[in-house]
């Protein structure tokens, strides 16, 4: 019997030693996906993640929906929307109070027996269940339920059309970071050549084959190489913190994006024609248009129902008690108990033209809302042309910029490879220098004012911005 406990008690051990050291695997495992993803990790927490983290354009996108002061203060406007909803549905039902009154009066009454006056206390109370509803009002409740229903469906427009702001001004910070860090590395290249240069002047001058002042200029372009990097680094820092501040990140959060290598610039796009129809049937401003419209002709229902009868019943459950009388509690709660059945129709004769007024003012409001609505697509119509104009020109400078950049490559080239025998003027070649490296520059803003303007374009089609 004792071999059997132990061996029982050995059995528990080892059960529980599994147990443990499954829950030790599970936690590892949990340990190691949350890790692997920091961002990820922390987005069910809405943190910020660890300063190590390299964001990508589609990270800033998720934080910012869920972190965006102004996206959760217009989500915030949908939920008091819905709220006015269910009430709006809730005032199709009837309404049940209940109410309860305890007296108790103290007086002094004349005796009528031995004349004078008595002391005379009195106890009653009073019990009551009230219940109304609303049969007809000229179609007000069901028109309410359907403004509001409306209102929900604004709000939800507004918190959309909100993040497709956002989006643009998150790619346009983002694209602008990474054209300053594309510059930086051009910069870069051209100082480390600035410096074998100036090696090159030095080892001229000192045998004879340049002058003083030919190697006075190399060293001075060296330092505005240079100096055109710190005005680089800058810009660079200064974008990053423009993007810090789009997702309202904390200050002394260290913000680094994603490497990106060898973007590809854009080719095709869509038909003008395409995008604007797309546009003028799905983007949210038009859809808040077209909403208001339909807010304007339901108001103007509701306009109409101020001069319609109103027909609505009424119930009512009562009894008392009183300790003057001489049956019982339960007695006297029987016998003054009464039921209320009631209809009430009111029918309005004259409300100082208030209906008149009313339907008037909503007729002008559609009015108002319908020319609102054009004015909003045809706005719409010249921004998406707009869109696509600064499309092409993008593309006709990228390609003009291309071999503008070859041509100046070239030539550069070439006047490098002189100076390096002393068969170049100094001056023709910090020309052929300058006209490189603003070559270059241009080179780069083209190629992301062209992925910066298709971005925009399609996103009027409907297209997520990607990199």
């Amino acid at each position: 019997m004792k071999n059997w406990v132990v061996i029982k008690l050995n059995q528990q051990i080892v059960k529980a030693a599994n147990f443990k050291s499954i829950s030790i695997s599970v936690l590892f495992l949990f340990i190691v996906l949350f890790c692997r993803n920091p961002l990820l990790a922390q987005d069910s927490l809405h943190l910020v993640p660890d300063s190590s983290y390299k964001w990508s354009l589609q990270d800033c996108f998720d934080y910012a929906r869920k972190n965006n002061i102004q996206l959760q203060t217009l989500a915030k406007d949908v939920d008091i929307n819905h709220q006015n909803l269910l009430q709006a549905k809730a005032s199709l039902l009837p309404d049940l109070s209940a109410s309860t009154t305890q007296n108790f009066t103290n007086s002094k009454n004349a005796n009528p027996v031995v004349g004078g006056f008595q002391t005379q206390a009195n106890f009653a109370s009073n019990y009551g269940v009230n219940s109304s509803v609303i049969l007809y009002q000229g179609g007000y409740l069901k028109n309410n339920i359907q403004s509001q229903q409306l209102y929900v469906q604004a709000a939800n427009l507004n918190v959309q059309q909100a993040w497709n702001d956002l989006t643009i001004q998150i790619t346009q910070a983002y694209l602008n970071i990474l054209l300053s860090k594309e510059s930086i590395v051009a910069l870069q290249n051209v100082i480390q050549t600035s410096q074998a240069q100036y090696k090159n002047g030095q080892i001229l001058y000192n045998a004879g084959s340049i002058a003083k002042n030919a190697l006075v200029q190399l060293e001075a372009t060296l330092a505005t190489d240079q100096y055109n990097l710190v005005i680089a680094q800058n810009q660079l820092r200064q974008n990053t913190l423009t993007l810090k501040q789009i997702l309202e990140l904390p200050s002394n959060y260290d913000f680094q994006i994603q490497e990106q290598q060898n973007i590809a610039v854009p080719q095709e796009a869509t038909d003008l024609q395409t995008v604007q129809d797309s546009a003028l049937q799905n983007r949210p401003e038009v859809k808040i248009g077209q909403n208001a419209v339909q807010q304007a002709d339901v108001q103007l229902k509701q306009s109409y129902t101020s001069g319609l009868p109103t027909v609505s019943a009424g119930a009512s459950l009562a009894s008392g008690y009183s300790d003057n009388q001489s049956n019982k509690y339960i007695n006297q709660l029987n016998n003054n108990f009464y039921q209320r059945l009631g209809i009430t129709v009111g029918i309005p004769i004259f409300n100082n033209r208030l209906t008149k007024t009313n339907v008037e003012k909503s007729k002008i409001e559609i009015d108002q809302s319908k020319l609102s609505l054009k004015n909003t697509k045809l706005v719409l119509s010249q921004q998406v042309e707009q869109a696509y104009i600064n499309l092409v020109n993008a593309k006709a400078q990228y390609q003009a910029a291309q071999v503008q950049l070859n041509a100046n490559e070239e030539n550069y080239r070439i006047a490098n490879e002189q100076l390096k025998l002393g068969a170049v003027n100094m001056v023709d070649f910090l020309v052929q220098k300058n006209q490189y490296i603003q070559a270059q520059q241009s080179l780069i803003q083209a190629k992301y004012n062209v992925i910066l303007n298709h971005g925009i374009y399609e996103f009027y089609m409907g297209r997520p911005i990607t990199l």
